[in-house]
């Protein structure tokens, strides 16, 4: 299982897109772009078009926090990663058509306050489950303790699923949930924020790695 500092880069303009990758593309495998429709939640991101011909080297999971999602992966085309908010989905099957007409793969993303009752019949069909540790909508938000037990759980009914915890992190929450059982970290202004992007997800990755070492020692 692979322990992974992942970057979210949540942005408004394709050239701020460019640059927040540009900055970590020489530290991480996998960027975060995180989308945002101002229906689901209350703030508006970059869209599809910004998407298009993305720096090649890396791998790309797209956060979509928007409704219908469907309808807006089937105009993404390209073997990225589909993160998936459970509450936003009407149809599993015209969304399951649509990440395969991409060319892309599902994941699945839950919000604090969401049951994992209702993630448990989709987990069959998903490559990755993302647990936000925050309110989806807006950058730099405090951290949601009580998520900690939802890993735990998630990480005994799944031992071998990637788990990626997303909102808060720093290296002290990112110790906390992957003691907990996180195998992957989203970051956003743990790293952006910091004049040094490469110290910033190497201090990340300290963590993830001492928070899984208690674990499992």
């Amino acid at each position: 299982m692979a322990l992974e500092v992942i970057p979210a880069v949540l942005v408004k303009t394709r050239e701020e897109l460019l640059d927040h990758i540009s900055r970590v593309s020489n530290y991480v495998k996998t960027i975060h772009i995180d989308i945002m429709d101002n229906k689901f939640v209350p703030n508006f991101t970059i869209g599809i078009k910004e998407l298009q011909d993305l720096p090649s080297g890396l791998k790309y999971e797209i956060h979509w926090m928007v409704e219908r999602p469907e309808e807006w992966i089937g105009k993404v085309k390209g073997p990225y990663l589909h993160m998936v908010h459970v509450e936003a989905v009407e149809s599993w099957e015209k969304l399951a058509e649509a990440v395969k007409g991409s060319g892309g793969r599902l994941g699945v993303a839950l919000n604090p306050e969401t049951p994992l009752e209702k993630l448990k019949p989709h987990l069959q069909n998903a490559e990755k489950i993302l647990v936000m540790s925050v309110h989806p909508g807006f950058y730099g938000q405090k951290y949601i303790p009580e998520v900690e037990a939802k890993v735990k759980e998630l990480r005994r009914m799944l031992p071998k699923a990637e788990i990626e915890v997303d909102g808060g992190i720093n290296p002290e929450t990112g110790m906390r949930v992957a003691s907990c059982g996180a195998d992957n970290l989203a970051a956003a202004s743990s790293i952006f924020a910091k004049p040094d992007a490469g110290k910033a997800i190497g201090e990340l990755k300290e963590a993830l790695k001492k928070g899984w070492g208690e674990r499992h020692g």
